[in-house]
């Protein structure tokens, strides 16, 4: 269930930011990828591993293609070497940005 999906997004200084919870090494990219609600998190499932930064540029990817942004206007903005990490997307709003994860998670 994706309700909590707002309380996962914030805006700041005009972007929009996504607390995530990350699971590398999975067997499939796949984000939204349910929604936390004891965290506020969003899950995002990505098969590269959490080694060197693999699995930190994978999620940025996944989520630039989810958005429809180019990978440049992602970026991680805390917990780089953690699976909780807060995900920085430049020019979205956060109500676009709530509408598309719901209904990506809808579609499901």
């Amino acid at each position: 269930m994706m309700s909590g999906i707002p309380d996962a997004l914030f805006e700041d200084h005009g972007c929009t930011v996504i607390s995530i919870e990350v699971t590398a090494g999975a067997k499939t990219n796949v984000f939204p990828a349910g929604y936390n609600e004891w965290r506020n998190t969003i899950g995002c499932r990505v098969t590269a591993p959490a080694s060197e930064g693999k699995a930190n540029k994978a999620v940025i990817a996944l989520v630039a293609k989810t958005l429809g942004v180019p990978a440049t206007a992602v970026s991680i903005i805390a917990g780089m070497t953690v699976s909780q990490k807060k995900i920085s997307i430049t020019g979205l709003p956060k109500a676009y940005v709530t509408e598309k994860l719901r209904a990506l998670q809808e579609g499901k």
